[in-house]
């Protein structure tokens, strides 16, 4: 489906998929490029959003339409996935914290000193 018959449709499954995919690449993108630890942690918020909404919208019978769907119940993946957001982000802060108490920078590139 070319882009200008994106913007032209009513809102289906490809929108939300073209939505998801923007989001998942500017997550990699924030993870590749911060040198920042809770940069890194945005980027991988906004990674697993990214896919939250592909799941969300795969698994809706309103968008692709009755029985069409693909078996899958999106929004009980997407549930699983906000979970494990949540507990990587806590487990995450922690150790972001206490790198931060032991070196006073939440630069990833010192985080070599923290061999034994």
């Amino acid at each position: 489906m070319p882009l200008a018959n994106l913007l032209t449709e009513p809102l289906s499954v490809a929108h939300f998929m073209v939505v998801g995919a923007v989001l998942f690449c500017c997550g990699v993108v924030c993870m590749a490029t911060k040198r920042n630890a809770l940069g890194v942690l945005m980027g991988i918020e906004l990674v697993l959003n990214g896919a939250n909404i592909n799941f969300v919208a795969i698994g809706s019978p309103y968008l692709t339409g009755e029985g069409a769907t693909f078996g899958l119940d999106g929004q009980m993946f997407a549930l699983f996935v906000i979970v494990l957001a949540a507990a990587e982000a806590a487990v995450a802060l922690a150790i972001a914290l206490n790198f931060y108490n032991a070196t006073g920078t939440v630069d990833v590139d010192q985080a070599d000193k923290l061999r034994g």
